[in-house]
């Protein structure tokens, strides 16, 4: 139901203020019985496909057929998320996502499940979870007031990991009792509260807007957002190389409960549900945690944990120790998810969220996904041991590596300044015209060029993930005090949302540079349209 990312921090009005609020105190509750279901589900699916004797590569791959398609499709669903009604979105997910549990219920009661089929419907599940992971984080604000909405995103974490924590053990239980259309059935009734909450919740009417964006155009935008945003490159960086060394354990986790341990589908489901209980008591345990260490101090202490529970599970414990080593695995995935996540949210502003958001899943579920594949590979070759052993080793290695490359701190104001005043124009202007090339002269006396340059260079990429597609400076060979700053913008539209796009922390920043500018009169903006003959 919801994205099994967070950013826990403590709100104004404490850490369950939001459940004071009914829309989202309905709809956290509904997603957790959603998620409750879906984990039976997952649980059901990924024991079945060892029952049809499949191989590593196969296990693996069912993984990997659950994730891909978030890596594939999170950024289309980011850019809908921003452009549709998200309300009228997630009950259609919701009814996608039932469709596809019905079919894996009648597929068991009939005895046709196959392996193929089971990995193509797992896919079509994950193609419903990639529509649903930025929706959702996207309507968070829309449930709770500012003041709230950090110990919403943590609420969600909470929830995810009560589900977690649930799910897999009942759906274990009911596999083993029941049997997968059964478990299957369960979830398809979990969609049914989903749903109900959806109906329920009274979305406020979509304004009109003149400026809405079509999907090509806020693709195009979200895109040029994280291509120019260094700070989100670092989230992602670190992102990629943890999630990929880690999911070796995810991958293989079926072959270590049955082979390694020799567990059957209730000790699987409770394998699952001790991560989901870890999960939670690294949620209770991390304000204490974050008051000793900073965002990199959490992500390194994630990895190492996470790389001793890979490798003690190598060694195939007895199953009451595996238990255990569940419980601090599930508590260093907290932690990693909730620092990676929390740090991509304080770093995005609200325009660009959804988008931004789905570039951040895309690279989390891709590691996942390519590593999975990578790791059920290695475990046909090597061994499932050997193969949870080397991904250990990666996995330590790389957070030792990577601990140099700072996460961003993210205390910038990203609310909008709306400070640009309105352009003049001799007539109005179509907003499909374009390109638009917007000039801002400024007059800098020679000793202060140097600084005026090294001021103006940071707005390089303020400008492009507002909207710019190229940036530059000059100066006139005729006048060299006069400086000239220029961007280039797709059409009239894109840069009149600009102006609603720019930041106080960036408004700081253009004021730095006009600092510089010794002209009597403000600096002067020119907004030169392509001209077409006819």
């Amino acid at each position: 139901m919801t994205s099994d990312t967070a950013a826990p921090a403590k709100a104004a009005g404490g850490s369950f203020a939001p459940l004071r609020h009914a829309g989202f105190a309905v709809l956290w509750a509904a997603t957790i019985l959603g998620n409750t279901g879906s984990f039976m589900r997952d649980v059901a699916s990924a024991w079945l496909v060892t029952d049809l004797g499949a191989g590593p590569a196969a296990v693996a791959l069912i993984q990997a057929a659950g994730t891909l398609p978030i890596f594939l499709l999170a950024i289309p669903a980011g850019v809908l998320s921003d452009i549709l009604d998200r309300r009228r979105f997630l009950i259609a997910i919701q009814v996608l996502l039932a469709a596809v549990s019905l079919v894996l219920m009648a597929l068991s009661l009939t005895g046709a499940m196959t392996v193929s089929s089971l990995i193509a419907l797992t896919f079509a599940g994950g193609i419903g979870a990639a529509l649903m992971a930025p929706t959702w984080q996207s309507i968070v604000p829309e449930l709770v007031p500012a003041r709230d909405l950090k110990s919403a995103v943590a609420l969600n974490s909470l929830g995810i990991n009560i589900a977690r924590s649930i799910g897999p053990a009942a759906g274990g239980l009911l596999l083993a009792s029941a049997g997968a259309a059964v478990t299957y059935g369960a979830d398809v009734l979990s969609y049914a509260f989903v749903i109900a909450a959806l109906l329920w919740w009274r979305r406020p009417a979509r304004q009109d807007d003149a400026l809405a964006e079509s999907f090509a155009g806020a693709f195009r935008a979200g895109l040029r957002y994280a291509r120019a945003s260094r700070e989100l490159h670092r989230v992602l960086l670190r992102a990629a190389i943890f999630f990929a060394s880690s999911s070796a354990v995810w991958a293989l986790l079926p072959l270590v409960a049955r082979n390694l341990l020799g567990g059957d589908a209730g000790f699987y489901g409770i394998l699952l549900g001790a991560v989901g209980a870890g999960a939670i008591l690294g949620a209770l345990l991390l304000p204490r945690i974050r008051g000793r260490l900073d965002a990199d101090g959490l992500l390194l202490l994630a990895a190492i944990i996470t790389a001793g529970a890979m490798a003690a599970l190598a060694l195939a414990p007895p199953q009451w120790l595996a238990l255990l080593i569940l419980l601090a695995l599930g508590a260093a995935w907290i932690i990693a998810l909730t620092t990676l996540n929390g740090t991509a949210q304080a770093i995005l502003p609200n325009w660009v969220r959804g988008r931004a958001l789905a570039v951040y899943l895309t690279v989390f579920n891709g590691a996942m996904a390519a590593g999975s594949l990578g790791w059920g590979a290695v475990a046909e070759v090597v061994g499932v041991p050997a193969a949870l052993l080397i991904g250990a080793v990666a996995l330590f290695g790389a957070a030792l590596l990577l601990h140099r490359v700072k996460l961003p701190v993210g205390e910038a104001d990203l609310t909008a300044a709306r400070h640009w005043p309105e352009p003049l124009l001799a007539d109005p202007v179509a907003h499909d015209r374009g390109p638009v090339l917007v000039l801002i002269e400024y007059r800098v006396a020679p000793t202060d060029r140097t600084g005026f340059l090294t001021a103006v260079h940071r707005l390089a990429d303020e400008r492009r993930r507002d909207g710019a597609y190229g940036w530059g400076v000059t100066e006139d060979a005729a006048d060299p005090e006069r400086m000239v700053e220029w961007f280039m913008v797709e059409s009239w539209a894109e840069h009149l949302r600009q102006h609603h796009r720019v930041s106080k922390a960036d408004a700081d920043l253009q004021e730095d540079v006009r600092r510089f500018h010794s002209g009597l009169e403000a600096p002067v903006v020119r907004h030169l349209l392509t001209s077409r003959p006819g």
